[in-house]
């Protein structure tokens, strides 16, 4: 024999077990964002846009800018509308949106054979008459068997990642119109201690020259100069504090650098002559809900994750190895070729695992998603109901401030003053009148930013997107009072 030559090859068979499962839908640079921008323009009527380019990230800024331009004052639309464009967290949240696409797409993708050669004989005299050249390629039909579930639960998480992005652009024009209520809130507060402080200061000026005259005692004096000191100190605090409710809305509406030029409204929109009837908002919200839609799909996925579980438990630890021998066979001038087919397993560790421990595993995985689905669907029925409760409580309470408090407090300041230039009542009577009709006022403005504020978590309760209960609403109001940008 002069010499000896074999070629094993053991081919993969392979994607005839896969179907025809195509990657169209996840393989675009905008996959599954169409459906995103549909979702949220129902709630919010604003259009979003997924930036994945320069010209795309030019035009977005173009239309910021223009955006900026049209009027004196930020209205709560236009802010809205400049976050959805412009809001860089919103950007990654749609990138992690093209990254589930990518592993959708990736799962329906052949399954890629594994390929190796080797040699014997190679470096030894005794056998160098024999040498042996191996080669094989592999798959793993366990992969394959179970491709159209892996391809089902990837499609699952798809459409999973664009629900969350849905529910992430909801829950930024959500904060972007809270945080706008709460600036133009703050800078209405800032506009009413400043009329009060140009009062007060006519009055301390004149309490002045009458204690030169000897008409005002020391003490009335003081009482008129302490008064103005405090109501600057709190004009201070309110401007400091509008500020810094505008600088949120800046940060959610991703502006920077000459931008920050624009202003707000000095003043919330009056409270409507009524308020909406939403009868039927539990129903609504369990049906539109977004995040209950997401806690769905979780089950969904687990489900599918059970029932892959569940199939291949008990070859869990083998690969099965599968195709064709060919042997080739040269000696002297004659060449053999024999082809054979081949079986082979091979084992992963541990091999003494019957896969019990991972059926119980997936088991309580789904109770667990099934028992959230649960109470979420709980949940969502008492924030639409507490949503509600708020928007129309704090209707009846902005009302009776409106239409009931102030004036009771004008015409007390009104006859106090009257008597006091009648000489009948003191300088005492009037200031405390005085700053009881400006702390009526203040009240009188954070009960309609209540209002709007509740107006405003009314969209999140029935689509989702940072829907509050009425305690959270009062502490975010409870934060921003006196505050706000300008």
């Amino acid at each position: 024999m002069i010499g000896l030559g074999k070629f094993v090859t053991v081919l993969a068979f392979p994607l005839i077990l896969s179907g025809c499962v195509t990657g169209a839908e996840y393989s675009t640079n905008q996959a599954g964002f169409a459906s995103v921008a549909d979702k949220t323009a129902i709630v919010t009527t604003k259009q979003t846009v997924w930036i994945q380019n320069q010209n795309q990230a030019r035009s977005a800024a173009a239309e910021v800018k223009s955006l900026l331009a049209r009027k004196k004052s930020l209205d709560v639309e236009t802010a809205v509308q400049i976050a959805l464009l412009n809001n860089k967290g919103l950007q990654a949240a749609y990138a992690d949106l093209g990254d589930s696409a990518a592993d959708a797409w990736q799962s329906t993708m052949f399954i890629n054979p594994t390929v190796s050669i080797g040699t014997t004989g190679m470096g030894t005299p005794e056998l160098e008459a024999f040498k042996t050249i191996e080669g094989m390629i592999t798959t793993n039909i366990l992969a394959l068997a179970t491709k159209k579930t892996d391809v089902a639960i990837a499609d699952t998480r798809f459409r999973r990642a664009q629900l969350t992005a849905a529910l992430r652009t909801l829950q930024v024009a959500a904060d972007t119109r809270r945080a706008w209520i709460g600036a133009v809130a703050a800078w209405e507060n800032v506009g009413q201690l400043q009329r009060a402080q140009a009062a007060a200061d006519a009055a301390s000026e004149l309490a002045e020259k009458l204690g030169e005259t000897g008409a005002m005692a020391k003490g009335a004096q003081a009482r008129e100069h302490v008064f103005v000191a405090e109501l600057a100190g709190e004009t201070a605090k309110a401007r400091l504090a509008a500020r810094l409710a505008k600088e949120e809305l800046t940060r959610l509406m991703g502006l920077w650098g000459s931008d920050l030029d624009y202003q707000v409204p000095n003043g919330l929109p009056t409270l409507p002559k009524s308020v909406v009837k939403r009868d039927t908002i539990e129903a609504e919200a369990l049906k539109n809900r977004i995040d209950l839609q997401v806690a769905k799909l979780e089950l969904e996925a687990t489900a599918r994750s059970y029932g892959l579980t569940e199939a291949t438990r008990y070859v869990t630890d083998l690969e099965i190895l599968t195709g064709f021998e060919t042997e080739r066979e040269v000696e002297e001038d004659e060449k053999k070729t024999e082809t054979t087919a081949q079986v082979e397993l091979e084992f992963a560790i541990p091999i003494f695992d019957t896969g019990k421990a991972r059926m119980r595993k997936a088991e309580v995985a789904y109770m667990r998603a099934a028992n959230l689905l649960a109470e979420k669907a709980v949940n969502v029925r008492s924030e639409a109901r507490s949503a509600y409760e708020a928007y129309r409580s704090n209707y009846d309470i902005a009302r009776h401030y409106r239409n009931n408090v102030v004036p009771l407090r004008t015409k007390v300041e009104e006859e106090s003053l009257l008597t006091y230039n009648g000489m009948i009542s003191n300088t005492f009577d009037l200031l405390s009148d005085t700053r009881d009709k400006i702390n009526s006022i203040l009240l009188s403005v954070n009960a309609k930013r209540d209002f709007w504020l509740a107006e405003a978590n009314l969209a999140p309760a029935i689509y989702g997107g940072g829907a509050t209960n009425a305690s959270t609403e009062t502490e975010v109001a409870a934060a921003s009072e006196g505050g706000g940008g300008h």
